[in-house]
């Protein structure tokens, strides 16, 4: 699903940037895990909680709400579009791109991702719950 236009414009860059929630301890972690592969093309990481990130309050929100990845040519994705461009970068996650690929694939990720979008909240309680408890006090 394409983002609708923002008033930040999408910038043309040379690199895939993902746009991730760092506040979030499921992005966190999973982002955490994609960063420690080796890109087959450069990846930037844009942190979209932190305040200092170069964004309008609209476009904030609706990045905090949904995983997005701006294209090298500025082209905005969005939910199971933008994971398997992600995917795509990424050794060992090549080949779910590939099948994300794949015509009426990348729809049916898209609806599992919307059912996840709604327990996130929850998951992320439990996650911060036991970020908590892991921590010597």
């Amino acid at each position: 699903m394409q983002t609708p236009p923002t008033h930040t414009p999408p910038q043309q860059n040379e690199r895939l940037t993902v746009l991730f929630d760092g506040a979030c301890p499921l992005c966190r972690r999973e982002v955490g895990l994609y960063q420690s592969l080796t890109p087959s093309e450069p990846v930037d990481w844009l942190d979209v909680s932190d305040a200092t990130a170069p964004l309008c309050p609209e476009d904030r929100s609706r990045y905090l709400a949904r995983f997005h990845v701006r294209k090298p040519d500025g082209q905005m994705l969005s939910g199971a579009q933008a994971f398997v461009a992600l995917w795509l970068t990424l050794p060992g996650w090549r080949w779910l791109g590939r099948i994300g690929r794949l015509p009426g694939v990348t729809p049916v990720l898209e609806v599992f991702y919307r059912g996840f979008l709604i327990i996130r909240p929850r998951l992320q309680r439990w996650a911060r719950a036991a970020e908590g408890s892991q921590r010597p006090g």
